[in-house]
């Protein structure tokens, strides 16, 4: 009986001590810190550096002590300095995932040739210069006229009319008694006044050959191109002085381009430039600033500016359109920044900084000419400097988080000779800087917060570090 009750005991026992051991290991053994927590155990709280308390439900207003939020019924939270330093207390930081994530990219501030250009338009003109006037130096009548119209094309040396005049009828026949009296002089001389009455050379040549005077002298264009003035018709009285045609050279072209008055002081005779029209796509054509017009038109608020271009094939009409590009001499040794890593605060602009290891500052600059795709630093960047390029807005919006450029605007303030000032949260914030540069934010609290069915006791407090203000 006895050794029956001492076999069911034991297996009783056993299970006893068991249940009790997994029991004792799993609540009564003091739990092991993990090493997250055994570094946190290791700094202590005492030694992070604190750089202001904040409202969570207001980041941005910062306070110099510890206490109870005005705007809402619980207590401030610190914002400590990184790594226990606050030398960098103007960085801000990003997750490099959710950076690569976003597509930030970085460039860095470079020095180098800088040559601005401008874009504009303009028009193409016939070259004055090239413009040739045909007279008559003879009383008499138009007999003849083989150019009908304005813009119909001329060759140099051709005929394109035929004058009556008495004076030209006699000065023939004194060259032809004078070469039949075998008066070399008289000769000489009666060639000389039928140039200047407008003969040419080979009229007189054909007049000595036939020994016939010829009642009317042939007119011939000086120049070949395209008549852009006829003032007579066949039969018309000429007199001398009178203005018959002008006959216009479109070898070449003048190009007028129309530059805005804020870029009058860019271009200057001998620039470059780069002529497009629309009539010829695909071709380009080379100039250069032939002349500045001294005015500014007051109509348009533009300067006029003059090029000249070759015009060999003639496809150039007076008349067309054109797109103008002006670059004007290039600078040397010039810190330039990518315009995409500039940003707008009103008045002034601002760029990223990229500190390395997703470390970000703001920084104020001053900018000077902008080419249209990069804009020289005069001040705030230096050469070998990386800022961000694309995402910069992430960073603005963390910087306004963590109140980064609230405190740059701060430095900005101290820098120019005047002290900003912090109070504790027993009165109003400290006179932080807006959330975002350009923007405005009051630091007193709202005059009521009572909102019904909600009791801001009862709402779980966020969880503060071991030696945080209370």
């Amino acid at each position: 009986m006895n050794n029956r009750i001492l076999l069911l005991a034991v297996p009783f026992l056993l299970g006893i001590g068991i249940a009790a051991g997994v029991w004792w290991g799993r609540y009564g053994a003091p739990p092991k810190p993990d090493r997250a927590q055994a570094g946190m155990a290791a700094t202590p709280a005492a030694a992070r550096k604190v750089l202001y308390w904040y409202d969570p439900m207001q980041p941005q207003v910062h306070f110099s002590h510890p206490g109870k939020s005005p705007f809402m019924d619980m207590a401030l939270q610190p914002k400590y300095a990184e790594n226990g330093s606050s030398s960098d207390s103007d960085t801000v930081s990003v997750d490099p995932r959710m950076a690569q994530n976003l597509g930030l990219r970085v460039a860095t501030v470079t020095r180098g040739a800088f040559a601005r250009h401008i874009d504009t338009v303009g028009t193409v003109a016939v070259d004055q210069n090239r413009i040739r006037s045909i007279t008559a130096r003879a009383q008499g009548y138009l007999e003849r006229l083989d150019v009908r119209a304005v813009g119909d094309p001329v060759r140099r040396g051709q005929v394109f009319g035929a004058v009556y005049a008495p004076k030209l009828l006699a000065a023939q026949e004194e060259l032809l008694l004078a070469k039949r009296g075998h008066e070399p002089e008289l000769v000489s001389a009666a060639r000389q006044r039928l140039r200047l009455l407008g003969a040419s050379d080979d009229a007189i040549a054909a007049t000595e050959r036939s020994g016939k005077a010829r009642r009317d002298l042939p007119l011939v264009s000086p120049v070949g191109g395209v008549i852009t003035q006829l003032n007579v018709r066949e039969g018309d009285p000429v007199s001398p002085g009178t203005a018959l045609a002008q006959v216009a050279d479109l070898s070449k072209v003048w190009i007028e381009a129309q530059v805005p008055e804020a870029q009058a002081g860019w271009v200057a005779t001998g620039d470059l430039a780069e002529v497009a029209l629309p009539a010829l796509p695909g071709q380009t054509f080379r100039a250069r600033v032939d002349y500045v017009y001294p005015d500014v038109q007051a109509s348009t608020r533009t300067l006029r500016v003059r090029l000249v271009v070759d015009n060999l094939a003639l496809a150039l009409k007076p008349g067309m359109y054109a797109q103008v590009r002006l670059r004007a001499t290039a600078q040397q040794n010039v810190l330039t920044v990518p315009d995409e890593a500039v940003l707008h605060d009103g008045d002034r602009r601002l760029v990223m900084l990229a500190r390395g290891e997703g470390h970000y500052a703001p920084r104020y600059v001053t900018l000077g000419a902008d080419d249209g795709t990069r804009s020289v630093v005069l001040h705030g960047l230096e050469a070998g400097d990386r800022v961000v390029v694309s995402g910069q807005f992430l960073i603005d919006s963390e910087a306004s988080l963590t109140g980064g450029l609230q405190r740059l605007q701060k430095s900005n303030v101290r820098n120019n000779g005047e002290q900003g000032r912090e109070t504790g949260p027993a009165a109003s914030p400290s006179a932080s800087e807006p959330a975002t540069p350009g923007a405005s934010s009051s630091a007193q609290a709202p005059p009521n917060m009572d909102m019904p069915g909600m009791d801001m006791k009862n709402m779980p407090m966020p969880a503060v570090s071991a030696g945080a203000p209370q």
